[in-house]
């Protein structure tokens, strides 16, 4: 026999969790390399932020920033090793792929936080500029430059090389693209190289080391300690303009928005499951991107009483799934049950009934059957109705419509329903006569006074 825990285990502490999930990364050899470059740039990162404060100039710290954002990138890479081993859970249905655009997201916006301190400092040196020491300058850059490229040339980042296809250009990389063309005009033999789409992270490594290599030779030729401030804001300006379509990118994933580059698509694939057999309309369609490169979608389907459910499953998930990885799809019949009308005893004491007209209302169903919201009564195994339709007679009993039409005195005009072949068998009658001359037919004796027949008594 086991034995008996009367209290339940204490969970797990967030840094407990942590570690365990870092533990499970750490297991897999291909993220071996990935700490190793993460222990030599937080090597690097210490001995440039040393040669930031011994030098004085902060367009080298602009530049440390992106040695610190590459290190974000690392751990960006760390956790989409992660995300691949993780499997769906009851909590995360959809997987765990948004914890890798969660951190692109989070690692663009920390490297625009850091080029806006960057834009706050070299306000503040405008006013009053510091000496500038130049003898770590140029190798600082170059030790930055060198590792910046090592790392995204040498480690694949999956997340980061997503977002910076998909994203939109930034105006770094319009600019070169401009100047790429004007020179693969004169030398044609360079298209190969420059006419692709350059990669923003290795752009802006060669512009920023550019951009220190000018505050250099600058100092050192004619001690113009205000060329390093003006550098420091390029590169803040450079970082904020490359980060920042990613950063768009990333928040709308986030926001589960529809790519607009798959709009086009997704609304012919929608036309013809709409042209399906059996199928009458589709509604409440929702697309969004729930990964990189991965697109979740929901869709009702509402199809004829008698068509085949699994066949219309199969043909609209056979149409979509070549768009829409992860789909969801609720088909429902056209079914609508109405209810019967049947009279509603009234008691003979009430009103006199040849006078009144009695309106038969339906008795009421059961609560189970009825939908709280519309008078349509709902099945458990569909959705509810699309419309709402306001049906009266919902919780309402028999309702008694008093007859407010009166006869006038002298006519024999017999109100009420009569039998199809009793209709061309009533007469007009004259005031003060007994007997009035019908049409077509012979004479008939009609009462002149109102509410009683021949013998004085009351009509039933």
């Amino acid at each position: 026999k086991g034995t008996i825990h009367l209290f339940r285990k204490s969970q797990r502490s967030l840094v407990g969790k942590l570690t365990h999930e870092f533990r499970l990364v750490a297991a897999d050899r291909r993220s071996w390399k990935i700490l190793l470059f993460g222990a030599i740039n937080l090597i690097c990162i210490g001995f440039l932020l040393m040669w930031c404060s011994s030098t004085n100039s902060i367009a080298l710290t602009a530049y440390t920033y992106l040695t610190i954002f590459d290190l974000f990138s690392l751990v960006t890479c760390l956790i989409s090793y992660w995300v691949m081993m993780k499997k769906p859970s009851p909590a995360y249905s959809f997987g765990f792929e948004r914890f890798e655009v969660l951190a692109v997201f989070a690692s663009t916006v920390l490297a625009q936080l850091g080029a806006l301190f960057i834009l706050k400092e070299s306000a503040e040196r405008f006013l009053e500029q510091p000496e500038i020491h130049t003898g770590r300058l140029l190798v600082g850059t170059f030790v930055a430059l060198f590792f910046n490229l090592l790392t995204m040339l040498s480690i694949r980042n999956k997340p980061f090389a997503y977002v910076s296809e998909a994203a939109s250009t930034s105006w770094l990389q319009e600019h070169v693209a401009d100047l790429s063309r004007s020179i693969c005009g004169i030398i044609p033999g360079l298209s190969s190289i420059f006419l692709p789409r350059m990669n923003p992270f290795v752009l802006i490594d060669i512009a920023g080391a550019l951009a220190l290599c000018i505050t250099y030779m600058l100092i050192e030729i004619n001690n113009y300690f205000a060329v390093d401030t003006a550098s420091a804001i390029a590169i803040a300006l450079m970082t904020f303009g490359t980060m920042y379509p990613m950063s768009v990118y990333s928040g709308k994933v986030l926001l589960q928005t529809t790519p607009p580059h798959v709009i086009g698509q997704l609304d012919k694939l929608l036309r013809e499951v709409s042209t399906l057999d059996g199928v009458l309309e589709v509604r409440n369609e929702h697309f969004w991107t729930l990964g990189f490169g991965t697109l979740a979608g929901s869709v009702h389907v509402r199809i004829r009483r008698d068509a085949n459910e699994q066949m219309v499953l199969a043909h609209v998930t056979n149409r979509l799934y070549t768009l829409v990885s992860t789909l969801t799809v609720q088909i429902f019949k056209d079914d609508w049950i109405r209810p019967t009308l049947s009279s509603v005893p009234i008691a003979n004491n009430i009103l006199n009934l040849s006078d009144h007209h009695i309106v038969p209302m339906p008795p009421l169903k059961a609560a189970d059957n009825l939908n709280p919201v519309t008078s349509t009564p709902a099945k458990p195994s569909s959705p509810p109705p699309e419309f709402a339709f306001n049906t009266p007679g919902k919780n309402v009993s028999p309702v008694i419509l008093l007859n407010t039409q009166t006869r006038p005195y002298g006519l024999g005009l017999n109100h009420g329903s009569a039998p199809y072949g009793s209709v061309l068998n009533q007469g007009f009658g004259i005031p003060g006569m007994g007997a009035t001359q019908g049409f077509r037919t012979g004479f008939t004796n009609v009462p002149s006074r109102y509410g009683t027949n021949t013998r004085g008594q009351p009509r039933p």
